[in-house]
């Protein structure tokens, strides 16, 4: 019989070949598993939102609108 893998399988098998690839100094092998697990957790894809365009009258107030998010602010602090 066959064993079925989950994704918090495939994750912990990444996540040892990411630490495999720090240890032996292969940035590249350890950026590779990093962008598959973003993959497989669907951090990879861009995240749609909605914007009232009638609530919005210039180009900043748009740009506003589309940064009001968490994650946005977040990463326009750091």
């Amino acid at each position: 019989m066959m064993s079925r893998l989950t994704l918090d399988d495939l994750l912990d098998q990444l996540e040892q070949a990411r630490q495999i690839a720090i240890d032996d100094r292969k940035p590249s092998a350890m950026i590779q598993a990093t962008a598959t697990m973003a993959k497989l957790t669907g951090y990879d894809r861009p995240q749609l939102k909605d914007v009232n365009a009638d609530a919005v009258q210039t180009i900043s107030d748009l740009m506003n609108e589309l940064a009001d998010d968490e994650t946005t602010k977040r990463l326009s602090h750091e």
